[in-house]
């Protein structure tokens, strides 16, 4: 899961990128409002935390942005300003969530959560695709009774390919999903290969299928 932090303060930014990074989230940042909106025009995530004070313009522009272009983004605005008129404004414009400065990063760790198990697979902690279970919460992957044992970077790949079961996905955008920013540009994706090999060994109502040149399918049969 990919998480993108616009927040100007560096010291809060900092606690934030090292708190998610320990759930083993990817972690992008922004600092001011003109690096936000190169981040959003540019990039999907799966969540951005988005304080309404930035230099250089006003985080709620953002949120019009990701409205005005029908993008899906979760967003949880992070804010001083606890006022009921922001609250009300940020919801309408389509954040998912609203917390006031200053809280606990377990709190806003817990937010997060909330909000991507709500994208992912319509809110399910637990998901069940033919013999494969996934453990949403507890990162966790078993086939039939077997525990894959995987490391993070499998299982966000797992995660990613199932939720586009019996669809292609190409290299980059997997690339760009599980290791951040700028991996579309990169020159070729075989390290893409060693993360995947793992899951390529599971054989059932479930696989995972190589298309040459192009990406992976995950065949849920």
């Amino acid at each position: 899961m990919k998480i993108l932090i616009i927040e100007d303060q560096s010291e809060l930014r900092n606690a934030i990128r090292q708190s998610l990074e320990k759930e083993s989230y990817i972690v992008e940042e922004a600092a001011t409002f003109i690096q936000a909106m190169e981040k959003v025009a540019s990039f999907d995530y799966d969540c951005i935390l988005l304080d309404i004070m930035l230099p250089g313009g006003n985080g709620l522009d953002i949120l019009k942005e990701l409205k005005k272009t029908e993008r899906d983004d979760n967003v949880i605005i992070l804010s001083a300003k606890d006022s009921i008129s922001d609250k009300v404004s940020g919801l309408e414009l389509g954040a998912d969530d609203y917390l006031a400065k200053p809280f606990h990063l377990s709190e806003l760790t817990a937010r997060v959560k909330s909000v991507l198990r709500r994208k992912s697979f319509s809110g399910k902690q637990f998901v069940t695709l033919g013999e494969l279970d996934l453990d949403m919460e507890g990162r966790r992957a078993l086939f039939g009774k077997t525990d894959l044992q995987l490391n993070r970077k499998e299982f966000d790949i797992l995660c990613y390919l199932s939720l586009n079961q019996n669809r292609l996905v190409n290299k980059s955008a997997l690339a760009e999903h599980v290791w951040g920013d700028f991996m579309d540009q990169a020159d070729d994706f075989e390290f893409i290969y060693s993360q995947i090999k793992n899951l390529s060994a599971v054989e059932g109502s479930v696989q995972i299928q190589a298309v040459y040149g192009l990406g992976y399918k995950l065949i849920v049969q």
